[in-house]
């Protein structure tokens, strides 16, 4: 490994950026000793926002490579020619942002939420259990199996808006909304895996390594399918005090009209194209266009575009990928020397200090044999819950529910200690169930 300047500082960068996001809770306790309003609530406000950390980190290397290789530099015929710093973003692709910040508007709308809901509702109607512990089993099952279909960003929206207004809107334990926290992050890291387009780390590497729908559903899908149950029904039966009693299903705001369902229809087409379309960020940022006059067109009722949630989650994944694009001369060698079972283990334990759809893409470009490709994403996914950058979904349903843990946020050592379980039988039924062996699985 003999890494450029730039390589070295953007491994630094890329640390520090990790190293505050641990650290995101104490600039909040810090912002809450200023006035309110005041320029240092402000600033420590900002730096407390753990979907701005890699984006002001990014924001240095990007400084440092205008300063050492420029911005704009002028040819020998006095004409101005792009500079390194402006070449290196031009290099990257910033389509996984984009899509990501589209798909999470148009999922948090009403008509959506509401479709969901009534999917989660019915189903949880004929399950054995009370009312509130059947919601609750439904909505961690069922709404990050929806991610195979919604994607994975669409998923952890919808379902962190459900567990929102119906479970941490109430007076429930730390260690519920923690152990919960957890429970969502691991499910909708593997719940993706049924199909070969909704998650991210999957997203990276299908393509190249021509896996399609079936290879995903008898290699993946099934598997984590069992592993949500599992670890759903653990939780379920450790918190079951909290858990008992009947739902009450909120009605909707004075005001709410409920969307009809041509409006919901609408929406549902809207998610299908951006989905289909999710390569091509031209056509699905026009489509998104579209969408944003029909909901204008609509307001009475939507509720209010979640914009500014949005596009922070955007931007940290645009700050994750504008510094991981830096770390490839650590990773690919690290990758490449080990053997399936440490693969396994490693790209778990990588994925929580660095984006696991990043990991999976650096693995891509390394010759790695078919076990050794399934150990490198089944890991990834399986280690996806441990922190909020491990997956490209949890900024947003960090974002969502980080209000209901009170004025100190959510401490990445709950959040971890809330993930290690699930993480765990994630663990063991990627790697301990067989694979279905279906033709060629393409």
């Amino acid at each position: 490994m003999n890494p450029t300047n730039v390589q070295l500082v953007g491994t630094i960068l890329f640390v520090c950026a990790v190293l505050h996001t641990f650290l995101v809770s104490k600039f909040e306790h810090l912002a809450h000793k200023y006035p309110k309003g005041s320029m240092g609530e402000n600033i420590f406000h900002f730096l407390g926002e753990v979907e701005a950390v890699f984006g002001m980190w990014a924001a240095i290397l990007i400084g440092y490579m205008s300063v050492t290789q420029g911005l704009m530099v002028f040819g020998e015929d006095g004409h101005t020619v792009v500079g390194g710093a402006i070449k290196y973003l031009e290099g990257l692709n910033y389509t996984e942002p984009a899509f990501v910040f589209v798909i999470m508007c148009i999922a948090g709308t009403r008509p959506v939420i509401l479709f969901a809901e009534k999917i989660i509702l019915g189903i949880s109607k004929v399950l054995p259990l009370p009312g509130k512990m059947a919601f609750y089993v439904s909505a961690l099952v069922i709404g990050p199996l929806l991610g195979s279909f919604i994607t994975e960003p669409a998923a952890m929206t919808v379902t962190a808006l459900i567990l929102l207004q119906y479970f941490y809107s109430n007076e429930m334990s730390h260690k519920f909304k923690y152990a919960t926290l957890g429970l969502l992050f691991v499910n909708i890291s593997i719940g993706g895996t049924l199909s070969h387009f909704a998650a991210p780390p999957v997203l990276m590497v299908a393509g190249k390594w021509h896996w399609g729908f079936m290879h995903m559903i008898t290699h993946f899908g099934y598997k984590s399918t069992v592993a949500i149950l599992i670890s759903t029904a653990v939780v379920v039966a450790i918190f079951r005090k909290e858990l008992a009693g009947s739902l009450q299903v909120k009605e909707a705001q004075e005001n709410a009209l409920v969307p009809t369902w041509w409006m919901t229809l609408t929406h549902l087409i809207f998610m299908g194209l951006v989905v289909y379309t999710a390569h091509h960020m031209v056509f699905f940022l026009g489509l998104f266009l579209f969408f944003l006059g029909f909901a204008t067109i609509t307001q009475q009722y939507q509720d209010a575009i979640k914009l500014k949630e949005s596009l922070l989650v955007g931007f940290f994944l645009a700050g994750l990928v504008t510094l991981g694009a830096q770390q490839a001369w650590w990773l690919q060698p690290v990758l490449g020397k080990m053997n399936d079972i440490v693969l396994f283990f490693g790209a778990t334990a990588l994925t929580a200090i660095t984006d696991n759809a990043a990991l999976t893409y650096l693995g891509s470009l390394v010759e790695l044999t078919d076990s050794a490709k399934y150990n490198l994403v089944a890991g990834a996914v399986a280690g996806g819950g441990l922190t909020v950058i491990a997956n490209a979904p949890n900024p947003a349903g960090f974002g969502i529910l980080k209000g209901s843990f009170g004025k100190e946020g959510i401490s990445p050592l709950g959040l971890l200690l809330g993930a290690i379980g699930p993480t765990l039988i994630a663990m063991l039924c990627l790697e301990l169930l067989p694979s279905i062996i279906v033709g060629s699985g393409h």
